[in-house]
């Protein structure tokens, strides 16, 4: 260093400035040497821009409806046909009877039974239902409602007064309010408690904090100590050592449920209408789901700190974009598409399925399968980037 840079020449109130600018220099250096930090800088702000600003919606729309049409005429058509413009629900399964629509509801493929009974035409045609003198007695048909989230209910109660009068022909004096379309009945959840359907999500979002985080500093912290040299020398397998690392988290994440389902049903009287086995079955398969990609993120991290920063950078869409904490439904399609590559979306079904609704595993087969075939492409990627040497 020159006399002219050294800072001695510098009046004495400004070294420290140069000192400050001098660290600052080197810091700027370090984050450009880091392209993975400097990438986050970036790519953290544009992905809660577009999560919070496109994806995220709270006004629920385009509801999973199944229809069982028993009166099949004109008008009972034009009522599912003007319900279904609503834009609340959208119509995905028809079926011959109410049963059929309980069992799609059990099982989550829909959120919504449309049932319009056999006697409709009667029913809309009563001159005492039409004067009012009956109202909320006999309305003309019933909607069957997932209430598990209370945003579902709320969203299908707007179709209770749905217009149905002047499309039958019947106009009602105006001075009479017209009698509602249909019946709500609320199935699972009938007090709209948001404990009821948050609890078991929270599930889902401890596990996935907790196993990536764990596994995703778990090679970085052996190459960091220095005790990768060991494995060298060893001849486990890529694979074997995976899956070696995976295994004491597994029984962490398994007491992990435990407690908060415990907790959940002391505290908030959360119910657990299914099989404690289908429980710890479903759970597994998220913690193996969960583990693996911490580990993928362990192999692609050079640092601890870098394995915090992806960690937190697949654990925001999927706690947003999941259900958890915003209506799926209300999100616009391409989100949705992008949400079902999330592992914790179809976990959040299973577990509500199982808990909330009584479904057994194999009812809930159709989420389930979604998570092992994730698992295993995560450990496969895993075993193919880690390279048993210290580079």
């Amino acid at each position: 260093m020159t006399p002219e840079n050294d800072g001695r020449h510098q009046p004495r109130f400004l070294r420290p400035l140069g000192r400050i600018v001098a660290i600052s220099r080197k810091e700027v250096r370090q984050l450009r040497r880091d392209r993975l930090t400097f990438a986050m800088v970036v790519a953290i702000p544009i992905l809660q821009l577009v999560l919070f600003g496109y994806a995220i919606n709270q006004d629920v729309r385009h509801l999973r409806a199944g229809v069982a049409d028993l009166a099949a005429t004109q008008t009972s058509r034009l009522l599912i046909a003007d319900a279904e413009a609503s834009q609340v629900i959208d119509v995905v399964a028809r079926v011959a009877a109410a049963e059929e629509l309980e069992r799609l509801m059990r099982e989550g493929r829909i959120d919504v039974g449309l049932v319009v009974p056999e006697d409709f035409e009667r029913r809309i045609r009563d001159p005492a239902r039409q004067a009012g003198r009956d109202r909320g007695e006999r309305p003309a048909a019933q909607l069957l409602v997932d209430a598990g989230d209370p945003a579902t209910l709320a969203a299908a109660s707007s179709l209770a007064e749905l217009p149905l009068a002047r499309r039958a022909g019947l106009e009602a004096p105006r001075w009479q309010r017209p009698p509602p379309t249909f019946e709500i009945r609320p199935y699972y959840n009938p007090e709209g408690r948001s404990a009821v359907f948050i609890v078991p999500g929270l599930v889902g979002v401890i596990l996935t904090m907790t196993m990536v985080l764990f596994t995703s500093v778990a090679i970085v912290r052996e190459r960091e100590r220095k005790n990768l040299e060991l494995l060298i020398t060893t001849p486990m397998k890529p694979v074997e050592l995976m899956v070696g690392k995976i295994l004491p988290y597994v029984v962490i994440g398994l007491v992990q449920v435990g407690l908060v389902l415990g907790t959940g049903a002391l505290i908030f009287r959360v119910p657990l209408r299914g099989s404690p086995v289908d429980v710890v079955a479903a759970s597994l398969v998220f913690i193996v789901a969960a583990l693996t990609l911490g580990l993928l993120i362990s192999t692609v991290a050079k640092t601890q700190f870098q394995a915090f920063q992806l960690t937190f950078f697949t654990f925001l869409p999927q706690i947003l974009l999941s259900g958890f904490m915003f209506p799926f439904a209300a999100m616009p399609e391409p989100a949705r598409w992008l949400a079902e590559l999330l592992p914790l979306t179809h976990f959040l079904r299973v577990i509500r399925g199982i808990l909330l609704r009584g479904a057994s595993l194999g009812e809930m087969a159709w989420a389930l399968w979604p998570l092992a075939v994730f698992g295993l492409v995560m450990l496969t990627a895993a075993a193919l980037r880690f390279r048993k040497r210290l580079d």
